[in-house]
């Protein structure tokens, strides 16, 4: 069982301190937490003694506000468990499947996909160079189990450019991102074995975790930045066999990982002998087209994996992924998929390692798109929704909007009826939390973006109007 000390617990709570009854204001101040998934579902909270003097107020504050919170259903008393967080509704986590793409429909805006076309002219070029290739390759079986060795070495080339010295023996290519980190957790984690993952975070990389039956075990976010103080107690606490973040424009949040953070908690993992994976989707999405230093080149990055794909810098239909570890590692690995899948398709690692040479990389329109496109999105909600708040991401495909009240599921199932498809805050946490938030992509054009926002502010309206939803009274 996770616990959370009295000094975490302050940290998170920040200025809590209100107008109101002192007790009523840390209640709602630590349920704020719960909801937003900063403090996760079966935490055990310290007790009341360590966090009155902790926070300065008398131990009768502290027994009144968990006495408020157990009344309302975040939290719940065993005797020798002392306090534990809870949900309302009590929905377990991880009682979710993964998310599926919704089938298109007539006139309906698709919110709830970060991803966009494939680029062109780019993907002509190199469609027509993989034809010219193809030959070549059909004289042999075709089964490749480690990916073509040009891949591999255009890959591990991306690396050493980003100063990470990388073999072709060092890379494993895959079915695209999800089935790396899925043979991963096949070969590294067992079933009931922990596995610390952010929160909010990747909602299908949650749900492998839940499918492989290792055990989630979720770490919020701080306000501005990853809580180094607290992945590391977690780490400690729960011996994970692995720790999945992303670094780079984290997904839900748009986060950049700072470097003396990515120093500091590849030195945890080395510390404990955990696996870090380092799921680098949107590396090649910064704005100012800077790549941060991976992970693994940080000192201890021995025990760091890295992930990537080509799904979200260039096209979702071409499934193509990789992992970078120590050969040994990827020499298992290959192994491993064996029994999985033999190989990806020759000819699509032949378009992707066009793709990844064409000397007019069509990232750099990609990226210029996604700018204007982000700030039309801004734009939109500043005057149509301006009580919604939101930091502007520097890469990446979305912003994480937090919401005035608790609406998230309310609003998605009403922006529905008024033809547009959102995924609400609840999909990126790891329980019935994130119900402030939800996540808008900004990979629809200018245009459609602004209809998007037009149809989101009246199913808001819609929301509030229905008498479905009231202004909650705790917004940190």
């Amino acid at each position: 069982m996770r616990i959370v000390s009295g000094l975490q617990l302050r940290r998170l709570l920040g200025d809590w301190r209100g107008s109101g009854s002192a007790y009523q204001t840390l209640a709602q101040s630590i349920a704020g937490l719960i909801r937003d998934g900063r403090l996760p579902v079966e935490a055990r909270l310290p007790a009341e003694r360590e966090l009155a003097g902790t926070l300065q107020v008398s131990r009768t504050t502290v027994a009144g506000a968990y006495e408020r919170l157990r009344t309302e259903g975040y939290l719940r008393s065993r005797r020798g468990s002392g306090s534990v967080v809870t949900l309302p509704d009590g929905e377990p986590v991880g009682g979710r499947m993964g998310w599926v793409p919704s089938p298109s429909r007539d006139g309906v805006l698709d919110l709830a996909v970060a991803s966009m076309p494939a680029p062109q002219p780019a993907l002509d070029r190199a469609a027509r160079a993989a034809v010219e290739l193809l030959p070549r390759y059909a004289t042999g079986l075709g089964y490749e189990a480690r990916g073509l060795g040009e891949l591999r070495e255009t890959i591990a080339g991306t690396y050493r450019r980003r100063g990470l010295p990388t073999s072709a023996e060092e890379i494993l290519v895959t079915n695209g991102g999800q089935h790396a980190w899925d043979l991963l957790l096949r070969l590294l984690s067992r079933p009931g074995e922990r596995v610390l993952i952010e929160c909010p975070t990747y909602p299908n990389a949650f749900a492998a975790v839940v499918g492989s039956g290792a055990r989630a075990v979720p770490v919020g976010l701080g306000d501005a930045d990853w809580d180094v103080e607290l992945f590391t107690d977690t780490m400690r606490q729960a011996n994970p066999a692995l720790v999945y973040l992303i670094p780079d424009y984290q997904n839900p949040t748009g986060r950049l990982m700072p470097d003396a953070t990515r120093a500091a908690l590849v030195a945890s993992a080395g510390r404990t002998g955990t696996y870090l994976i380092s799921d680098e989707s949107f590396t090649e999405l910064g704005f100012d087209g800077g790549v941060s230093a991976p992970l693994a080149s940080f000192e201890g990055g021995d025990r760091v994996i890295c992930l990537g794909s080509m799904s979200k810098p260039y096209w979702g239909g071409l499934r193509i992924g990789w992992i970078r570890a120590g050969a040994p590692l990827i020499r298992r690995l290959s192994e491993l998929r064996a029994i999985v899948d033999h190989s990806q398709p020759v000819f699509e690692q032949l378009l992707a390692c066009e793709l990844l040479k064409d000397a007019d990389s069509p990232l750099v329109q990609r990226r210029l798109e996604l700018t204007a496109r982000r700030d039309a999105l801004i734009a939109a909600l500043h005057e149509t929704l301006p009580d919604w708040s939101f930091r502007s991401p520097g890469g990446g495909m979305a912003l994480w909007v937090r919401l005035e009240a608790a609406i998230s599921t309310a609003l998605a199932a009403a922006a529905l009826r008024h033809g547009v498809i959102v995924a609400p805050g609840p999909r990126f946490g790891t329980a019935a939390s994130m119900e402030h938030y939800l996540r808008i992509p900004y990979t629809l054009s200018p245009d459609e973006l602004a209809l998007a926002v037009a149809r989101l502010s009246r199913a808001h309206l819609e929301v509030f109007r229905g008498g479905r939803a009231e202004p909650s009274v705790h917004i940190a």
